[in-house]
């Protein structure tokens, strides 16, 4: 029997089971990986907002990370919600020396508008993670904090990327779903000293789409762990995800999230 392989998820849960490490460990169950994780924060949350956040010790996190790479051969993880300054040095430090891809999802701002990256942290997430990075995955909002400048043309997105990737990551996907668009979403993968290549999907028009970023990045981890070449990977978490928002449905109040359990559900 061969058995799933081992993907990490390093990020904040959400108590309304939307995104976080909710999102991303039912993502990679669905797409056949053994999802584990390491929690950098607690927060009180629904689909109608964030309420609270509580943030445990950097040293515990730095633990949790220890204990779970001694214990499991990883064979990819990610990152999301990372909060503060000296969560993200422990969270480096550990991945230091890693021998296994590491997507990085700078998340700074909840689909509520609630900050999620304490503001004294961005210096700490460009300088520690981003050289860490096998592939980041902004949005436009985070982008255009990442690379310093707006983004509204495709030439502004190519600088983008370029300015991004000049601070260590190997790979950038720019995110589109902050852009209007005419019945189209378009991704753009970015490689040094490359043109950044379009990847477009069809838009679907739900308003349940909380934990979106985390679903996406979750994926592209568990298709590198499953030994996807990075393209492949991105492309196959892109089909996944717009799967999951065609058959997205509202479990409660305010904003529902993708239905990560749509591509292995019956029907009858």
């Amino acid at each position: 029997m061969t058995h799933p392989p081992c993907i990490l998820t390093i990020a904040g849960s959400d108590s309304g089971g939307g995104a976080g490490i909710q999102a991303d460990l039912k993502t990679m169950t669905v797409l056949g990986g053994f999802g584990m994780s390491v929690i950098t924060a607690l927060t009180a949350q629904n689909g109608l907002g964030v309420t609270g956040i509580h943030a445990p010790d950097a040293d515990f996190v730095g633990l949790q990370l220890s204990t779970v790479l001694e214990g499991f051969p990883v064979a990819a993880a990610k990152t999301g919600m990372l909060f503060s300054a000296p969560i993200i040095e422990k969270v480096a430090e550990g991945l230091a020396g890693k021998t296994f891809p590491l997507v990085v999802d700078p998340v700074s701002i909840s689909q509520s508008g609630h900050r999620l990256l304490q503001e004294d942290a961005v210096e700490a997430l460009v300088r520690h993670m981003l050289p860490l990075a096998d592939l980041l995955t902004p949005n436009r909002p985070e982008a255009e904090m990442l690379a310093g400048m707006p983004i509204d043309t495709a030439t502004d997105v190519h600088t983008a990327i370029d300015r991004i990737l000049a601070k260590g990551p190997r790979a950038v996907l720019l995110k589109g779903g902050h852009f209007e668009g005419d019945g189209q979403l378009v991704d753009w993968l970015g490689l040094p000293g490359g043109t950044p290549v379009a990847l477009p999907q069809p838009r679907v028009n739900t308003p349940n789409n909380h934990g979106t970023g985390c679903t996406l990045s979750a994926a592209i981890a568990t298709f590198l762990g499953l030994g996807h070449p990075l393209r492949e990977a991105v492309v196959a978490a892109q089909q996944y995800l717009n799967r999951c928002l065609a058959e997205s449905y509202t479990p409660g109040k305010g904003f529902g999230p993708p239905n990560h359990a749509a591509p292995c559900q019956c029907r009858g």
